[in-house]
Order: structure tokens, then C-alpha cells, then sequence
């Protein structure tokens, strides 16, 4: 009770930080159960804040892979990810603001930003989008 009192966690997060605690997996698995059944535990709870969390920085793809990498299904984690993604271009262009003050100057520069969208999870196609757009102004 007092992890999930601190924050939301995952079945699979929770199982992993409570198994060297249990005394079967049987036990455990019982416990979480429990857990959910009584709506303390819920993955898609977890999915949704966790993507709210995320979605300051990271763009729809990087917070599907996250969400998966915790143990959340993988159909709720794309459900989540593209209902946060909705608004990535202005997420992208608020991000890009704050690390870069200027416009690139270069090929190089600008290939160094499109790096940096893409390490943070925002489509081809919407950095090249942003950056064409970027160029123009």
C-alpha cells in the first residue's frame, strides 16, 4: 500500500517490486488481484498519468515505447499514445523553442535538431513539417 500511495504503478511494475517480497508467485498474483479488484491498481490509471507525465518532453512514439517497457498491454499503450499525440507539432515547436533560440543556420544545424525530435519520439514527418516551417520564417 505504501508504493501505491506515493504514485500509480503497473501490474507488471508492481509484481517486480513486491516479488522478492512474496512468498509464492501464486501469493503475489493473488495480491495483485486483490489490488484491482478493489481499483487501487489500475493500468490504464498508470498508462494515462504516466503519459501526462511524458508528454511535456517525449512525443507519441517514445511514450508507447515507455508505457510498453513498463508492462502495460500494448493496445492500451498505443491508445494512449496517440490520443496524447494529438497535439505533438505544438509539443515539437514548444520543445524545439526551448533548446534552440534561433532559427538553423546550416544543413548540419538542422539535422542536429532533427536528431534531437527524433531521439525524443516525434515522427519524420512532423519534424520535417516543423522545420521546413521553421526555415520559411
Amino acid at each position: 500500500m505504501r508504493l501505491l500511495a506515493r504514485r500509480e504503478h503497473s501490474r507488471a511494475e508492481l509484481a517486480r517490486k513486491l516479488g522478492a517480497h512474496a512468498a509464492s508467485r501464486q501469493a503475489l498474483d493473488a495480491l495483485l488481484d486483490t489490488l484491482a479488484g478493489r481499483s487501487q491498481l489500475s493500468d490504464a490509471r498508470y498508462a494515462e498519468e504516466r503519459a501526462r507525465q511524458l508528454a511535456r518532453k517525449y512525443g507519441a512514439a517514445r511514450i508507447r515505447h515507455d508505457l510498453i517497457a513498463k508492462g502495460v498491454d500494448a493496445a492500451e499503450a498505443e491508445r494512449i499514445a496517440a490520443a496524447s499525440g494529438s497535439d505533438d507539432l505544438e509539443r515539437a515547436r514548444a520543445i524545439l523553442a526551448r533548446r534552440y533560440r534561433t532559427p538553423p543556420s546550416s544543413a548540419q544545424e538542422r539535422a542536429k535538431r532533427m536528431r534531437f525530435l527524433q531521439s525524443r519520439g516525434f515522427a519524420h514527418d512532423l519534424i520535417r513539417r516543423l522545420l521546413s516551417s521553421a526555415d520559411t520564417d
